[in-house]
């Protein structure tokens, strides 16, 4: 099967990651050296791609859960010519080299995918092969059938978040998804069985996956036959996902350090590097040894993936000129046009949940965007995020717009995530409290600037008798914490409309947070100009004497608070802030005329944490403690979220 080009390329694999471990002083070795034969296999054989264009629509997508063992893809990355060369490999883990510890996307060429929290990669698949399922049957082309390819380890087995994504994909049955389960037994703290003894094939299989087991060899190495039997056969049957799950021997073939934890996640020591290269049939004395010849053997995989891709887009363009209809729709999934979508206005004085707002503004749109999809953890009907005149998705059924992602917000966070990287608009739904249970998530969709719409709603203290464990208290303060993450309040249903249209107008994950209670609408639909600057003027005073800040549905407390004031000769301006993050990006000059330095007597007034507040104010006014069960406008009036607070604040700053 291999010829000896193949045979010396992955002995220079297994080298150049010890060798770049060693050289940086720190890094994962073990699971590099592994699995070199499996990506190498998996990358000159199986993978579909072009890397003379990295973003050839027919592509295949390879996500390396394992972000630890980043040099697994490095090294690939370099064999097939995306643009890697020896010497970054050699700037390992070095600022600014585009090698950096874990894969970042859109740092790379290649890089499908930010990953190094475990599991997190096999969720962003699940959601990859879904989004490119979705693709397919809305456009009928059945040319377009790419397969994600997901590299997974014991780590991201453990995670919760692959086991709810891995739930999902077998009920739905998503054939085009391949999971590599490298099962070598080694964590940091040594054999996973110290804590991990289940039999994760029978509980793949339990979930619907097709299972193959690939045996390790007598000497400890990677079974290259059967693993190529296998993925040849996974790529075969596509009624249900495939869990290939493997045996390797971590640091194989190092003399001493194979199959130990110090291999996983500490540099090997010069003596065994020379050792494994000896046992490799390498020079111990030459470190990122790369022959010339060994290099242009594994970049041939370059000239048949653009031979490939080109065949491919011949016959794809010959599918659109054949299905003008289809083309259209495939198109339309991946070009938003914002501008073309009938958001719906709301009339002052109008009272609703700003979770009602934001059903109606997406029902309004859909049928102008096809590549907005989403659902959510089981609370369609709280957070209003289902789709009236469109189908769900269903097992084996993937034209629908609607996804049911049972009570999984782990999973779908990571979903979301693979879904906007394949292209499309996800948008996905729970309690704001719950947003805890996606926090990995969101970080990586803000890490990654991918633009995914997070709908969080039962905002506050606002929901009432389900009490404090479902009442959040300090999401708001940490979610804004995130850098990257724009956490959208809006005050009413206009603002929620104006949001929708903003945050869908931009390339950046962002968090609609929305209230329960109905308010009463107190902007106009031309508030969509203001709100995208975060902060603006609601209402104004000649030479205000006092500024009141509101969020959400304490907007209206800031209104009523401000009346008060004003009979009592205090000019007092209010300010909607619904954005924190869009505000502190305006020029200084605007911030300045929203919030001028001259007036310091200022209160915020909103139903969470104060954290972060002080920024902006004096005085804070909300919640930095738990809620109880109770009705809304009770535990607003015991914990002091009221107009009458406000004006209090206010007064006793004046005195």
């Amino acid at each position: 099967m291999w010829s000896e080009l193949d045979r010396r390329a992955i002995a220079c694999a297994r080298a150049l990651a010890a060798d770049a471990v060693q050289q940086a002083g720190h890094g994962h070795p073990g699971t590099a050296m592994s699995l070199a034969p499996v990506a190498y296999l998996l990358f000159q054989r199986h993978l579909r791609h072009n890397p003379a264009d990295p973003e050839w629509v027919g592509r295949d997508r390879f996500v390396l859960s394992i972000g630890h063992s980043s040099l697994t893809l490095y090294t690939q990355l370099l064999y097939s010519g995306y643009g890697l060369e020896l010497d970054d490999l050699k700037r390992f883990r070095t600022m600014g080299s585009l090698t950096p510890a874990h894969p970042e996307y859109g740092h790379t060429v290649g890089v499908e995918t930010t990953t190094g929290p475990l599991g997190q990669g096999v969720g962003m698949g699940v959601g990859m092969a879904l989004a490119a399922a979705h693709a397919r049957a809305v456009s009928g082309c059945e040319l377009f059938d790419p397969t994600i390819w997901v590299l997974a380890g014991d780590g991201c087995m453990q995670e919760g978040v692959s086991a709810e994504a891995a739930s999902l994909a077998g009920h739905l049955g998503l054939g085009n998804l391949v999971v590599l389960y490298d099962d070598n037994r080694i964590s940091i703290d040594g054999d996973t069985h110290l804590a991990f003894t289940e039999d994760v094939s029978a509980r793949f299989r339990a979930y619907g996956w097709h299972v193959l087991e690939v045996p390790v060899q007598a000497d400890g190495d990677v079974d290259v036959v059967a693993l190529d039997a296998a993925m040849a056969a996974a790529k075969a049957d596509r009624s249900a996902p495939t869990l290939i799950r493997l045996h390797s021997t971590m640091a194989w073939p190092a003399p001493h350090a194979r199959n130990t934890a110090k291999a996983h996640g500490a540099a090997l020591g010069e003596a065994e590097v020379a050792a494994t290269k000896e046992l490799l049939g390498l020079d111990p004395t030459l470190t990122f040894q790369l022959p010339d010849e060994v290099l242009a053997h594994a970049r041939t995989v370059r000239v048949r993936g653009a031979e490939f891709a080109a065949e491919w887009n011949g016959e794809f363009e010959a599918w659109r000129a054949l299905h003008p209809e289809g083309a259209a729709a495939f198109d339309a999934l991946f070009t938003l046009d914002v501008e073309a979508a009938p958001f719906p206005s709301f009339e002052l004085g109008s009272k609703l949940a700003t979770r009602q707002a934001s059903g109606k503004v997406l029902n309004a749109v859909a049928s102008a965007l096809p590549g907005l999809i989403g659902g959510s953890a089981d609370l369609g009907e709280s957070n209003l995020t289902y789709l009236e005149h469109e189908a769900k998705i269903g097992t084996r059924s993937f034209a629908g717009r609607n996804v049911h992602y049972g009570i999984r917000e782990h999973a779908m966070g990571a979903m979301m995530n693979g879904m906007a990287l394949f292209g499309l608009r996800p948008y996905g739904g729970t309690f704001l409290v719950f947003s805890d249970y996606m926090r990995g998530a969101v970080r990586l969709s803000a890490l990654m600037g991918v633009p995914v719409t997070y709908v969080w709603t039962h905002d506050s203290i606002g929901l009432g008798e389900d009490g404090p464990t479902h009442q959040p208290v300090e999401h708001l303060a940490s979610l804004r914490a995130l850098p990257g993450l724009a956490v959208v309040r809006p005050a009413d249903a206009n603002e929620t409309a104006a949001a929708w249209r903003i945050v869908l107008g931009t390339r950046h994950p962002a968090a609609l947070v929305l209230s329960r209670q109905a308010v009463e609408t107190v902007t106009t639909p031309e508030v969509a100009a203001n709100l995208a600057r975060g902060a603006y003027v609601l209402q104004d005073v000649a030479d205000p004497q006092a500024i009141v800040i509101g969020t959400g549905s304490e907007v209206g407390i800031a209104l009523e608070a401000a009346r008060r004031l004003t009979e009592q000769g205090v000019r007092t301006r209010v300010v909607s802030a619904p954005c924190l993050e869009w505000f502190d990006a305006q020029p200084a000059e605007y911030r300045e005329s929203v919030l001028p330095s001259s007036v310091t007597n200022r209160v915020s007034v909103e139903a969470g944490a104060t954290q972060g507040w002080h920024k902006y104010v004096h005085t804070p006014i909300g919640l930095d403690h738990f809620g109880a069960s109770g009705a809304p406008a009770l535990l607003y009036s015991e914990y002091g979220i009221t107009a009458d607070a406000v004006v209090g604040a206010v007064l006793a700053h004046r005195a």
